[in-house]
C-alpha cells in the first residue's frame, strides 16, 4: 500500500526525546515508512493523502508478553502471588483449551480486544494444545495484526489437567505445530515457548534447543519474576549459576540466531544481568502484573543504562488489561517508587522513555518496527483525543502524555499495520 497520512506526527528521535511534526506528512510505500516531512516530497506528490486534521499520528504499540488463554479471567485472583495464582486460576483455565468450542469463543474475545485497541504487534503465549494454538493463530492472522504465537511446553511439575505426556510427545507435537504454522500464515509466526524452567524437563529443553537450531525460531519464556519461583529453580537446577543459565545451557537464552524474550526479570542478580546483556536477550517489562502478583519492581533504569533491550508487556491476566498505554503509565509510576524506595541513583522513567519502550523498544524484536524513520515497517495509529476534554491549550507532547494516561480503545481512530489499514 502506498499512501500519505497527514496530522500531528509524534515518535521517538531517541529514547529520551520525541520528534514532533505538527501538520506533517508521513509517507508509506509498499508497507515501509519513507519518513515524516513538513511538506510532501516531490517524488511522492501523486500518492493519495489521508488527512487526519489535528489528530495525533504515532507508531503502533508493541506488546511483547501476553497470555491469550488468560484473557477470560483477567481481573481475578489479584490477592495471590505467582505460584498460588498459577495453580488456582491459570492452570485450570488453560486446561479448558483442549475444548475447541471453548477456545473458539474465548480467543475471539482476546483477538477482538487487540484489534480494537492500540496494539499492532504482539508476542503471545497459547497453551499446550496444538489445535487451539492453531485456532488462535488463524484468528490473529485474520485480524491484520502481526504477531508471534507460542504453543506452550510443560512436561513436569504441572497438574494432571495441564501436562504433556512426555518430553518426546511434547517435542513431536511442537514440531508438527511448527511445520503447519510456518506454511499456513503470513503475519502470524511461531515462537518456541517453554513455559518456564520448573515445568520443563531437561530432555524437553534439550529438544527445544534442537528445534530452535533446525527452524531458526525465536524463544519466549519467564525469568526471575518471584522469590518462590527463583528458589524452586535453584532446587531443580542446582548446577545452574543463575536462573538464566538454566535456559542458556539448552541454547534457549539469546545469542547469535536465537532472538529471545524473557518476561519480568524483577530479581535478576548481577550474573544474570551480565548474561542477559551478553546474549542480547530482551526483557519484557510487565509492571502491572508485577504489582498485581506482588512480585516486585524490575530495575528498568539500570537495564537501560546497561544497554539491555527492554519492551513492554501487558501480561494478561497477571495484568488486567491489554493496553500498552497502561503499561507505559505503570512503568513510569513503578520506576518512581523504585527511585524513591530502593535506589535513588536510578532515576524514574520519563514519558518519552516509556513511549519508546512501548513502540521502538519492543518493536525491535520484530525488526525495524516502532518508528517512522525511513526504512521502518509502517505501523501507525491515528489517535483522536477530542473526548479527553481540557480548558487548556495543549502541545502535541502534552496530548501524547495524556494519551498515555487516559486513552482507551475508543480513542484509536485508525490503525495501520505494515501499511495495511486494519481499523
Amino acid at each position: 500500500m502506498n499512501l500519505i497520512l497527514k496530522g500531528n506526527i509524534c515518535y521517538n528521535a531517541t529514547p529520551q526525546t520525541l520528534r514532533i511534526l505538527e501538520g506533517g506528512y508521513l509517507i508509506c510505500e509498499a508497507g515501509i515508512s519513507k519518513g515524516a516531512f513538513a511538506e510532501i516530497p516531490e517524488q511522492y506528490a501523486n500518492l493519495p493523502v489521508m488527512d487526519y486534521g489535528e489528530r495525533l499520528i504515532i507508531p503502533g504499540l508493541c506488546d511483547i508478553h501476553v497470555h491469550a488463554p488468560q484473557y477470560a479471567f483477567r481481573g481475578l485472583g489479584m490477592d495471590l502471588e505467582l505460584l498460588d495464582w498459577l495453580n488456582t486460576y491459570t492452570f485450570p483455565e488453560e486446561s479448558k483449551y483442549s475444548d475447541l468450542e471453548y477456545a473458539d469463543k474465548a480467543y475471539q474475545f482476546f483477538v477482538d480486544d487487540l484489534k480494537e485497541g492500540a496494539t499492532t504487534r504482539a508476542v503471545v503465549f497459547g497453551t499446550i494444545h496444538n489445535p487451539a494454538t492453531l485456532l488462535l493463530m488463524e484468528k490473529l492472522e485474520a485480524s491484520g495484526l502481526i504477531t508471534m504465537v507460542g504453543k506452550v511446553n510443560m512436561d513436569r511439575n504441572s497438574p494432571d489437567i495441564l501436562i504433556e505426556d512426555s518430553a518426546v510427545k511434547s517435542l513431536a507435537d511442537t514440531e508438527a505445530w511448527i511445520r503447519e504454522s510456518m506454511t499456513r500464515f503470513k503475519r502470524t509466526m511461531p515462537i518456541l515457548t517453554p513455559r518456564f524452567t520448573p515445568t520443563c524437563s531437561d530432555a524437553l529443553m534439550d529438544g527445544l534447543g534442537r528445534l530452535q537450531i533446525k527452524y531458526k525460531l525465536p524463544v519466549q519464556s519467564h525469568l526471575s519474576e518471584n522469590h518462590g519461583e527463583i528458589a524452586w529453580v535453584k532446587e531443580l537446577c542446582p548446577d545452574a549459576k543463575c536462573y538464566g543459565a538454566a535456559y542458556d545451557r539448552h541454547g534457549l537464552f539469546g545469542g547469535a540466531g536465537v532472538p529471545t524474550i524473557m518476561a519480568h526479570c524483577v530479581w535478576s542478580a548481577d550474573m544474570e544481568e551480565d548474561l542477559i546483556e551478553k546474549n542480547g536477550v530482551f526483557v519484557g517489562h510487565c509492571p502491572q502484573s508485577n504489582m498485581n502478583l506482588s512480585s516486585g519492581i524490575a530495575p528498568i533504569r539500570r537495564f537501560m543504562n546497561r544497554g539491555i533491550r527492554v519492551g513492554l508487556g501487558s501480561d494478561v491476566a497477571g495484568g488486567s488489561q491489554t493496553s500498552i498505554f497502561r503499561a507505559m503509565s505503570d512503568a513510569i509510576q513503578v520506576s518512581k517508587l523504585y527511585w524513591r524506595l530502593v535506589e535513588q541513583k536510578d532515576a524514574a522513567l520519563t514519558v518519552p522513555e516509556a513511549f519508546y519502550l512501548g513502540t521502538r523498544g519492543g518493536g525491535s524484536f520484530f525488526g525495524k518496527v516502532g518508528s517512522f524513520d525511513s526504512g521502518y515497517e509502517f505501523d501507525a495509529l491515528v489517535m483522536d483525543d477530542t473526548d479527553i476534554l481540557s480548558s487548556k491549550t495543549l502541545s502535541v507532547e502534552n496530548r501524547l502524555e495524556r494519551m498515555i494516561y487516559l486513552a482507551g480503545k475508543d480513542n484509536v481512530h485508525a490503525k495501520y499495520v505494515k501499511g495495511k489499514q486494519v481499523k
